[in-house]
């Protein structure tokens, strides 16, 4: 009950200052959202609809205080295709032949992620609150990476079959949520500088990946392993990284409980029940993608009509059946055109994420927005491969992710834009003396400004 009560008063606390000031009823959201305190509780606040609350909160007083300074969103090609994406599955759920409360309650909660995200971008416009908001994702995730890998070596390597509640309930979930995580926390303490958040954050991954091993989640195994590998890559320092990698994993192997090297192990096992069970989901996604092109079969509506498409006989010890990609969910159950907006979303990370190193590479003071771009893009390599087994087309976390690489894209262009004249010109004399020292130096110099003049 105490916890209940510390809960709610903290979210009735800060609700009239997220009226005043809505970047901290955004704050307080994410904590609801990617912590969920209140389902760490077990009386009142267990059901009460505080997130729905405080996002009425920070968007009315958006409205009164912000409107005529502060645009609701901030509009590039990811604002521009998540609002596409969001009109395109309206159509198909619009279409589609079953609706229920399920699907009822999945396409607001849909709506919710969009709108959400799109707040996002406008109002995470500087430095500082880019930071906040990233420290207030990290250390929510970061409590459950922590928490339940220390419970893990405390219990000698219980599975972990169930998360934390919400988008995170699902175990499989819950660990992508982590290994999304682990970027996060590398990163961002390295940028903090202090000895003691370094040593904090690199123990936060550490115990997060445990917790992920004891999910027994073959999608997180794999997440996890070419998230470290593009880290490694991009850390310019390869040899040494590839070095601690190799130990990290010998180390694994020999520490991890049994069940984990077994569940390791049969990832390439051609007899798996559920290796079957994902091929027979993506052969049937595909025969609803080849009868409904344009819309798919509707929002939500993969599982009541599965038995229509599958050529498989259905288990009579199962009622679930998803498409187990998130691919292919969001092709099947909304159109190829919600298909093509979904791709498009997702590879206009790395481009902008590419312009922003650049810019970092040809100016020392935006060193800061270039780490925070690698830290963007391994993050968003975690779920990319996380989701080719997952069926989390719809993953809160990805689009609020989506947002603030936008919202890094403005604030580094703006940092750029800032530069005195003179700082610009000896950028340029750079390039032009290192012509001297050979055609590719210059190129490479020459490219970065040629790209990062884009911002102008």
């Amino acid at each position: 009950m105490l916890r209940d009560v510390l809960v709610f008063a903290i979210v009735l606390f800060l609700l009239p200052t997220s009226i005043r000031r809505p970047f901290v009823g955004l704050l307080l959201f994410s904590w609801l959202a990617y912590m969920r305190p209140q389902d760490l509780c077990w009386g009142f606040a267990r059901t009460m609809r505080m997130s729905f609350f405080v996002g009425v909160a920070m968007l009315l007083g958006w409205w009164a205080y912000e409107k005529g300074s502060r645009r609701f969103a901030k509009w590039d090609v990811r604002s521009n295709m998540m609002t596409l994406l969001a009109v395109l599955v309206t159509t198909s759920y619009a279409f589609a032949r079953h609706h229920d409360d399920y699907t009822n309650t999945y396409f607001v909660e849909f709506l919710k992620i969009v709108v959400v995200a799109l707040f996002t971008t406008a109002q995470v416009d500087t430095r500082e609150r880019f930071r906040m908001v990233l420290w207030t994702i990290a250390i929510s995730l970061g409590f459950f990476g922590v928490k339940n890998g220390l419970m893990g070596i405390l219990s000698g390597g219980s599975p972990i079959l169930r998360g934390p509640g919400g988008m995170l309930e699902d175990n499989n979930d819950f660990g992508l949520a982590l290994v999304m995580n682990i970027p996060l926390l590398w990163y961002l303490g390295i940028d903090d500088g202090r000895r003691w958040v370094l040593r904090a954050t690199k123990a936060a991954v550490c115990l997060s990946l445990v917790t992920i091993a004891l999910t027994h989640s073959r999608g997180a195994y794999l997440a996890v392993m070419i998230t470290a590998l593009w880290m490694a890559w991009r850390s310019g320092h390869i040899v040494r990284a590839a070095a601690g990698l190799a130990a990290a994993a010998g180390l694994f192997v020999l520490l991890v409980p049994e069940s984990v090297v077994e569940r390791l192990a049969s990832i390439g096992d051609t007899q798996d029940s559920s290796r079957n069970a994902r091929l027979a989901a993506w052969s049937t996604a595909m025969r609803m993608i080849g009868d409904n092109p344009l819309f798919g079969v509707g929002l939500r509506n993969f599982q009541p009509r599965y038995a229509e498409y599958s050529t498989v006989p259905l288990q009579p010890t199962s009622t679930t059946y998803v498409a187990h990609n998130s691919y292919l969910q969001i092709w099947a159950e909304s159109g190829s055109f919600a298909f093509v907006a979904y791709l498009v979303l997702l590879g206009s990370i790395f481009v902008t994420c590419r312009r922003i190193a650049l810019m970092g590479r040809v100016r020392p003071d935006l060193a800061w927005a270039a780490n925070y771009a690698r830290m963007m893009e391994a993050t968003t390599i975690a779920f990319l491969v996380g989701a080719f087994f997952l069926n989390r087309g719809h993953f809160d976390l990805i689009y609020q992710w989506v947002a603030l690489v936008t919202a890094l894209g403005a604030i580094a262009g703006a940092a750029w834009r800032a530069a005195p004249d003179g700082q610009r010109a000896s950028f340029h004399r750079g390039v032009t003396v290192r012509w001297g020292r050979g055609r590719a130096a210059f190129t490479r110099a020459g490219a970065a400004l040629a790209v990062a003049s884009r911002w102008r």
